[in-house]
């Protein structure tokens, strides 16, 4: 099914940050360092467009919080109804933030509402899987107009997980029912919380910071969500391969991807920049969601400025 992924940023925090760039095909190790922003061009392809829903296929097993936490987010994407006013800065407002890539292909930026649910909690595929396992997984969701989001649980080992990447997307291969996008995100709490899960766990590598603390009090999951964020973002904006994207086919940097590791002003590799607090916790976050959810969310490149656009 599936026949090209893109990988998110994997953040090292070494005395420079180091990271596996995002693309839709393979991933190499390279260092972050200063340099002057590449232009994020526009390769004429289709981009994702009307009305899509994100199904939510989880594998093996999530609790009930779990898995409201990653539904509420994707809930958040749009405004929700009856709703006047939302408390500012918001997950509408970061999504809305993409709109700026639409404007070339004069297409509206996608509305996105939460689909169906599907849980295994069996581990039907067994406990370690392959890229061609999460593809099965993804057909349970929908054929067309839609994002099939997997998600695996802490226990599960996913081909590359932890070693190159802690997410993908991707799309289906074209048939009569037309083409679907999809998106795999793992829980890395015990696998590679250093790696996949910063800033909320200690870095893996390089000075040893304290962790900031998880706005929905799951560091796995909290993870999850910055991971499933960039990534729809790189769905919505480069779905098939040739969209959106920096560099070349075979390595590019997508809407997320080009901006590893910054999470708010004043970010630098190892630092996530300036983030609200929520007094009451002491729990790090950029951006409200729905149910009073906080949850933070990384930057996206700007194409207009060619340089990465922070919510706080």
């Amino acid at each position: 099914m599936a026949v090209s992924t893109a990988t998110t940023a994997l953040v090292f925090a070494l005395l420079a940050s180091v990271v596996f760039r995002g693309s839709y095909g393979g991933r190499t190790l390279s260092a972050l360092v200063e340099e002057q922003p590449l232009a994020m061009t526009y390769h004429k392809g289709a981009l994702l467009a009307g009305n899509v829903s994100v199904n939510l296929i989880f594998y093996g097993k999530f609790t009930a919080s779990q898995r409201a936490i990653i539904s509420d987010f994707v809930t958040s994407l749009s405004p929700l109804p009856h709703q006047k006013d939302s408390l500012e800065p918001s997950v509408v407002t970061w999504w809305k933030t993409l709109a700026k890539y639409y404007t070339a292909s004069r297409t509206p930026l996608p509305k996105l509402g939460l689909g169906k649910q599907v849980v295994d909690e069996k581990y039907s595929l067994g406990r370690s899987l392959l890229d061609a396992d999460l593809a099965k997984l993804a057909a349970r969701g929908a054929p067309r107009d839609a994002v099939n989001v997997v998600l695996t649980a802490e226990d599960v080992a996913v081909e590359g997980f932890c070693m190159s990447r802690c997410g993908t997307h991707g799309a289906s291969r074209r048939s009569r029912a037309g083409r679907s996008a999809y998106v795999w995100v793992g829980n890395s709490a015990t696998q590679c919380p250093g790696q996949c899960a910063w800033p909320f766990h200690q870095p893996t590598y390089g000075p040893q910071a304290p962790p900031l603390v998880a706005p929905n009090g799951d560091v796995g999951v909290d993870g999850m969500i910055i991971n499933l964020a960039g990534l729809l973002a790189g769905t919505a904006t480069n779905p098939f391969g040739n969209g959106y994207f920096q560099g070349p086919k075979e390595a590019p940097l997508e809407a997320a991807t080009a901006c590893p590791g910054v999470y708010g002003k004043g970010a630098y590799p190892g630092y996530t920049g300036d983030l609200l607090v929520d007094p009451a916790t002491g729990a790090s976050y950029n951006a409200h969601g729905a149910r009073g959810r906080k949850y933070l969310l990384p930057a996206l490149f700007d194409p207009s400025t060619s340089s990465c656009s922070t919510l706080v």
